[in-house]
């Protein structure tokens, strides 16, 4: 009987030997696969914009505005003015409402080609896509 002890005793120690041997080839294995070059990961692939805020300055007769963009990997956050004095509201008083319905818009997942420009504002809203699309072309990543 100590002979089969002996024997079991081996075979124990040589089936245990055996699975951390395959345990360590699966974790070597998935670790070259999660980790090989050239692959690009999941956030890299989606990315659309450089992360950042950008600005722009619209001209209006004697007036400045400084338009903001504000993007994410692959949304757009958010767009507004920033530093808009009194008198320019007074004179332009379109372009904040306009701004708003704009940046909603985009927001929601809307497409800048795909905004709907209503007749009475049509002409303050172009104005401000075109200055929008201009950002947009800053902050896209390219191809190349």
């Amino acid at each position: 009987m100590s002979k089969t002890k002996i024997v079991i005793l081996s075979l124990k120690e040589l089936i245990y030997t055996a699975i951390f041997i395959g345990l360590g080839l699966l974790l070597i294995l998935l670790l070259i696969i999660m980790f090989r070059p050239g692959k690009k990961t999941p956030d890299e692939s989606e990315a659309l914009y450089h992360p950042g805020i950008y600005t722009s300055q619209i001209t209006l007769g004697e007036n400045s505005l400084n338009l903001e963009l504000t993007v994410d990997s692959d949304h757009i956050n958010s767009i507004s003015f920033v530093n808009l004095e009194e008198s320019v509201t007074t004179m332009y008083p379109l372009m904040q409402p306009c701004l708003q319905e704009i940046s909603e818009q985009i927001s929601s997942g809307t497409a800048l080609e795909d905004v709907v420009l209503p007749a009475e504002n049509q002409y303050t809203q172009e104005l401000l896509v075109k200055s929008i699309g201009e950002l947009l072309q800053k902050a896209y990543i390219s191809s190349n």
